[in-house]
């Protein structure tokens, strides 16, 4: 019943993000242009080509990040671990700041020259792949789960003190393009994109769905699931593969958005009050998508000025990771 209810919410949210935004468009044209019988391009234009691929892109990155933070969070068996704890973030962000603040916003090789956005995340991807394979590497050699995640906030320092090192070396202007990547927005993905960024992210939740059987056995302990049939390294190694892939292309299209992947499955757990994550796997993704698509809204809402993803998203994060630890204790 209550998963119902998220899939009701996403619906109202995706409606309410096609019309209203930070251009006023009155809800007549705003139906004529769904139904394909707009004659002003221009609303038409703003519908299909900005409103339309922002609403798809939230709702697949809130879903996305939502996963990667219960499978990390069940994983590791530490309620605050996220997306961002294992330095996938951070690896994102690092390439980023390589190719704006150290190559100007644009890539070389040989002859083949790449620039824009398509540059951008072209360094994302390598910065999170890169980040990736030191994981699996380690994951295959180092089996307590803890001492992953504090290999994982290593790789994240040290990527962080990086980009510290190359802001304080590049141009005013290099620097004002990377904070502004920094801030997060949904808008980035392109309607010519957003099929491939659509697949992938499709394809990483089907993935996390399957994988909640494990999961609950995760939950016993390793030797308790080993002894069930479990193979936990694979286990273990299918989910650092898929956690690594939505943040990474999520972080690459839409910026480092922070709290999604942590506060979101906590919300689901105290909704439905099981850890069953054949329920609460679902109830997580549609919960993360709805956060997502509520704070797009909110970030459209002023006109004339777009209000950063990442000033919004703490609002209904940080309560969350408060309560959790005062309950937690």
């Amino acid at each position: 019943m209550r998963i119902s209810a998220l899939i009701i919410i996403n619906l109202l949210l995706i409606v309410a993000n096609l019309y209203l935004g930070a251009v006023s468009i009155p809800a007549d044209s705003v139906t004529s242009a769904l139904f394909g019988t707009c004659r002003d391009e221009t609303i038409d234009f703003i519908i299909w080509q900005s409103r339309f691929p922002t609403a798809i892109t939230a709702l697949l990155a809130g879903s996305g990040l939502a996963a990667s933070g219960l499978m990390l969070q069940t994983l590791f068996r530490n309620p605050l671990a996220g997306p961002s704890v294992l330095g996938i973030t951070s690896g994102a962000s690092l390439g980023v700041a390589l190719v704006m603040l150290l190559f100007g916003g644009a890539l070389q090789f040989g002859e083949l020259g790449i620039g824009g956005n398509v540059a951008v995340d072209a360094g994302a991807l390598a910065g999170s792949l890169g980040v990736t394979l030191i994981l699996l590497v380690l994951s295959g050699r180092v089996r307590n789960n803890l001492l992953l995640l504090i290999v994982g906030m290593m790789i994240s320092y040290l990527a962080s003190s990086l980009v510290t090192l190359l802001s304080s070396l590049t141009t005013a202007r290099g620097l004002k393009t990377y904070v502004n990547w920094g801030f997060g927005t949904f808008s980035n993905v392109a309607t010519d994109h957003l099929p491939g960024f659509t697949i992938i992210v499709v394809l990483c939740l089907v993935a996390s769905i399957l994988l909640a059987k494990p999961l609950n056995l995760l939950l016993l302990g390793d030797n308790y699931a080993s002894n069930l049939g479990v193979n936990v390294k694979r286990v273990r190694t299918l989910l650092l593969t898929t956690t690594c892939l939505l943040s990474g292309i999520i972080t690459a299209a839409c910026g480092p958005i922070g709290f999604v992947g942590l506060a979101t499955p906590h919300i689901a757990r105290l909704m439905l009050r099981t850890d069953n994550h054949l329920l609460l796997m679902p109830a997580t993704v549609l919960t993360g998508s709805a956060l997502a698509l509520a704070c797009n809204l909110g970030s459209m809402l002023n006109p004339g000025n777009v209000i950063p993803i990442n000033a919004l998203t703490p609002i209904a994060g940080v309560p969350v990771v408060i309560y959790i630890l005062l309950k937690k204790r």
